[in-house]
């Protein structure tokens, strides 16, 4: 089910920022950093709608009736966006930056789009914010509700943003406190033994000892990979030794999927709305 339709027509993308107001370079560097990447997002942005809008006449990348069509269809979508945003761009976030600031954009800052995650626990957490929301299930966001004082909870005690903490429980076990995977891994946060024993987890099956345990784990990815969300959700899913291997997010499907469908339920339970979010 699409919670969020936007049916999007533009010849000219540069005609809908045709007039924004005159205000001069009155910004600080910081300040400045901050509307270049805000411009680019909106290209992004705008790009991926564009690209929706472009697909739905032919019911999508993935035709009809095709398992998760919608989800990987969403994934293209975003990528394609950014790759588009980041090597031929449309001219709308130098347009933006330079109406804004009255300067150039500067040419040195890159594409990668990892942005602080605004939380009041650790400011200093980055997120690739270009990744599409992803709603989940009302059934699972009615068990993980359950657990809301548990994780606001490992959210203080391990600085973790609870929003990725809630964002990892549904990616792993859909909230589910008696999930179990074909390597073992359990609970809510999927735990293997040796994780669990490591974080002092005596009860893998106790919400609470879980949500605790997985937390800390997570918080020590974070600072491990210097707060990058997406080298810390790699080394969650596939292990840290495979991300330093790899220099990355490495190059297993299944890994970097996980990344993406935990950002895009992140981005829809910060509220982000880009008119391409996805329920699945």
């Amino acid at each position: 089910m699409t919670t969020g339709s936007l049916e999007l027509k533009v010849t000219d993308p540069q005609k809908q920022i045709s007039n924004p107001a005159e205000v001069g370079s009155r910004y600080t560097d910081a300040q400045k950093a901050k509307i270049e990447d805000a411009a680019k997002q909106f290209e992004s942005l705008l790009t991926s709608m564009m690209l929706k809008s472009m697909t739905q006449s032919s019911s999508g990348l993935s035709g009809e009736n095709n398992f998760g069509g919608g989800f990987f269809d969403t994934i293209f979508q975003n990528e394609l966006a950014m790759y588009i945003s980041k090597n031929r761009s449309l001219g709308v976030a130098s347009i933006l930056y330079k109406k804004l600031t009255g300067q150039d954009m500067d040419s040195k800052i890159n594409g990668s789009q990892l942005t602080p995650l605004n939380n009041e626990v650790n400011p200093g957490f980055k997120l690739n914010i270009n990744m599409p929301p992803i709603a989940p299930s009302s059934q699972s966001l009615d068990r993980l509700n359950k657990y809301e004082g548990i994780i606001n909870s490992a959210s203080e005690q391990f600085g973790v943003n609870k929003n990725l903490i809630k964002s990892v429980i549904l990616t792993e076990s859909a909230a589910n406190e008696k999930a179990q995977s074909t390597a073992k891994a359990k609970g809510l946060m999927q735990l293997i033994d040796s994780t669990a024993a490591q974080m002092g987890v005596s009860n893998v099956w106790d919400p609470q000892q879980n949500i605790l345990g997985g937390t800390k784990y997570l918080a020590q990815l974070l600072q491990k990979f210097n707060g990058n969300v997406d080298l810390a959700l790699a080394s969650y899913n596939a292990g840290p030794e495979n991300v330093e291997k790899y220099g990355g997010v490495p190059p297993f499907e299944e890994t970097q999927n996980y990344v993406k469908r935990v950002l895009g339920y992140l981005n829809h339970l910060n509220g982000v709305t880009n008119g391409t979010e996805q329920s699945i």
